[in-house]
């Protein structure tokens, strides 16, 4: 008969068992729902859903890929020659047009009457291409089919343009190549203040020095990161600005340097752990071989638990590469390919947070924010796995 304790156990056995099934369950939930809703950016072309893009029937260009619209749209191409048309320039007409070009008209009650003001506009401009909602395209225009956003423009796009009209650009690899960079500077900063961090309060300071600075080190884990966005805003930003001569403070730099600071905590921490591994046995080995402590610390400790200062610093990447407020605030949120760290940039999670609130749900922009989202689940897994493969490798030793 079980006693009233094995039961007991029993009972959070179970329990124990059931929240982590759970909390599987939904992460996976999470995951899909994440994937499917990015995914979708590629079953859409880069407009406006109802929208679609029409030429006069004498035109004879039947097919423009998105690149050449928004060439045409941007006014770095002017004539259809280019695209295998008649030697004529470009016009060019959109729903941003409509007040320009149709002042003063009455437009009717839920613009009942714009298809056919649109159509009296556009009968006799062959040279006229159209994107607008399909329901007020003028009569006898040709639609030309619309491409889908492709794989290769995402990931290859320079211009991170929602908001354009009427072609939205959602090229990634500035925002991408700026997460890259803040998160290098901040390593470049985190990584050896860190371990040499951990070393000192392992191996050299002594018991009342670590009782002032441990605690610091916990507080530094708590502090929210907009509190380090502040921080960074009043101090951080001046200093830059000034020490470079620059118009404004808020760059690559700036946010590395406060991502490596709020970084510190888990590489110290983590390092300390692997620092404190090291058996007794191989420090007093070194010592009796006529090793001194720093030769000791060097050549004896820092290699024996390389492994897991390796995983401290990729744990500390993960930490850096989610991190959202503090960089939103001191980066500068320019959408831009970064020539140097003096440059202000825009990184993932900045521009998910700061532009999800205002999209259309379902919308291409929705979509394409979700998509920015699956790069940083993919980032921040694919280096979580290399920290737990590293520390297998060491458990193993």
């Amino acid at each position: 008969m079980m006693t009233h304790k094995k039961i007991f156990e029993k009972i959070i056995e179970a329990v124990i068992y059931a929240s982590g099934t759970a909390t599987t369950i939904v992460v996976l939930l999470i995951v899909f729902f994440l994937f499917r809703e990015g995914l979708g950016l590629f079953r859409q072309a880069p407009m406006q859903k109802t929208y679609t893009v029409a030429v006069h029937p004498q035109n004879p260009v039947r097919q423009l890929s998105i690149d050449q619209l928004k060439a045409i749209f941007s006014k770095k191409e002017k004539n259809w020659k280019t695209f295998g048309g008649k030697n004529q320039s470009i016009e060019t007409f959109s729903s941003e047009d409509i007040e320009k070009h149709l002042k003063g008209q009455d437009l009717g009650e839920a613009f009942s009457k714009l298809k056919d003001l649109v159509t009296t506009y556009a009968q006799n401009k062959e040279n006229l291409v159209v994107v607008m909602p399909k329901k007020f395209m003028p009569d006898k225009f040709v639609l030309i089919p619309t491409e889908h956003m492709s794989i290769e423009a995402f990931f290859r796009g320079k211009e991170w343009r929602p908001t354009s009209e009427p072609i939205h650009s959602f090229g990634v690899l500035p925002i991408i190549v700026g997460t890259l960079l803040v998160c290098f500077g901040a390593l470049l900063f985190a990584i050896p203040t860190g371990i040499i961090a951990a070393i000192y309060l392992v191996e050299i300071a002594n018991k009342q020095v670590k009782n002032i600075i441990n605690p610091f080190i916990e507080l530094l884990a708590g502090i929210p990161s907009v509190i380090y966005g502040f921080f960074g805003l009043v101090v951080i930003v001046p200093f830059i600005q000034k020490t470079f001569a620059l118009d404004m403070g808020e760059t690559a730099l700036t946010g590395s340097i406060i991502l490596g600071i709020i970084s510190l905590p888990t590489i110290i921490t983590i390092s300390e752990d692997a620092i404190r591994s090291v058996p007794r046995e191989l420090k007093e080995a070194s010592f009796a071989l006529g090793a001194n402590h720093l030769q000791t610390i060097f050549k004896v400790i820092v290699p024996y638990a390389l492994s897991g200062i390796v995983s401290a610093a990729i744990l500390g990447v993960g930490r850096t590469i989610g991190e959202t407020m503090a960089v939103l605030m001191v980066t500068g949120n320019a959408a831009q390919m970064p020539s140097s760290f003096l440059d202000s940039v825009r990184v993932i999670t900045s521009t998910v947070a700061a532009e999800l609130g205002e999209t259309a749900q379902g919308g291409i922009h929705y979509r394409a924010l979700f998509m920015l989202a699956c790069v940083l689940f993919i980032l921040t897994f694919w280096l979580n796995l290399l920290a737990e493969w590293i520390v297998a490798k060491k458990t193993q030793k």
